[in-house]
């Protein structure tokens, strides 16, 4: 049989429909069984094997009128169809899971002034609620968790905004107080109507430089009216370690409201003070990138989140537009 060939002098692309056919007679070995077998119509099946055979150039079949035989090649071609018809199934079947929400991998970055305080929250939720997603987290700080977000190392974010980054959609979850946390004798600590004035002359501890909550920090000290020249110490990577350091006198600090109870309960050396209202605070969010092709998904993920941080001390947001 000559071969029918592209411009280029190759065999055409066969189709999975032709190759369902062929596998289905080199199975059977005989047409009306194989027609039977694929709810195809035998003349349509016939149609489809002589089309393939014209397509590759090859003879596949040997007919008489009795029975059906695999040439030579046809045996081996068999083998090839049966699989790229295997290989296909798996792509459809990948595709359905694919289409299922909450499912398969999604990698969430969230920054560390968040992620010891939530984590148990979040990942209560997707145990109970998301069994069948492949949940992977990484703690990271802003400036990287937006590039992984916009190179797609990562699918969503848990951190602090506004971060005016283009390409990149927030899903706020909720607002938090600033809490003033001091040494145990300090005149400020126990206080529930502290003035953000107060904060321009104290000796305040912050984090190291690339922590948001350090930027938040110095914003409210800013808006306080605290000079660039008032004391102010940064020697900690993280607020365990800042915490201990105001335990041990050498400050004061601010913390979120949701990293108290797990970071001074059990500190004797310790005593907060709330603010006066309308008191400093923090917004948390999702984020996710603009045009994500699970945005449906995600959304509905920010959703079910809030609800599930309600009994936080956090005042939850509304549904993002």
């Amino acid at each position: 049989m000559a071969a029918s060939a592209t411009p280029a002098g190759k065999p055409r692309q066969p189709s999975i429909s032709q190759l369902r056919a062929f596998a289905a007679v080199a199975e059977q070995l005989h047409f009306r069984d194989a027609a039977a077998a694929i709810g195809m119509s035998q003349p349509a099946l016939s149609g489809a094997v002589a089309a393939l055979e014209e397509a590759l150039g090859v003879q596949l079949l040997e007919r008489t009128t009795r029975k059906v035989l695999l040439s030579p090649a046809g045996e081996r071609l068999a083998i090839r169809a049966r699989r790229v018809l295997e290989a296909v199934g798996e792509l459809l079947e990948e595709a359905e899971a694919a289409r299922a929400p909450f499912t398969g991998v999604l990698r969430l970055g969230v920054i560390p002034t968040v992620a010891p305080y939530l984590l148990p929250t979040v990942l209560r939720l997707v145990h109970d609620r998301y069994p069948r997603l492949d949940f992977q987290v990484h703690e990271e700080q802003t400036a990287s968790l937006l590039d992984g977000l916009a190179h797609g190392r990562l699918d969503l974010l848990l951190l602090a905004v506004p971060l005016g980054a283009p390409g990149v959609v927030e899903m706020p979850l909720f607002d938090e107080d600033f809490v003033l946390v001091t040494p145990r004798d300090h005149w400020l600590g126990g206080r529930d109507d502290i003035p953000r004035e107060a904060l321009k002359q104290l000796d305040l501890l912050l984090l190291d430089e690339g922590h948001c909550l350090r930027d938040q920090a110095l914003d409210i000290c800013r808006e306080a009216g605290r000079t660039e020249g008032a004391p102010m110490t940064t020697s900690a990577a993280g607020l365990s370690t800042l915490v201990q350091l105001v335990a041990g006198g050498l400050g004061v600090t601010l913390l979120p409201r949701t990293a108290l109870r797990v970071e001074t309960a059990r500190n004797d050396h310790l005593a907060t003070g709330d603010f006066a209202d309308p008191a400093p605070a923090r917004r948390i969010a999702l984020a996710r990138r603009a045009g994500a092709a699970r945005t449906e998904e995600f959304e509905a993920f920010a959703e079910a989140l809030r609800e599930a941080l309600r009994p936080l001390p956090v005042r939850v947001a509304g549904r993002s537009a």
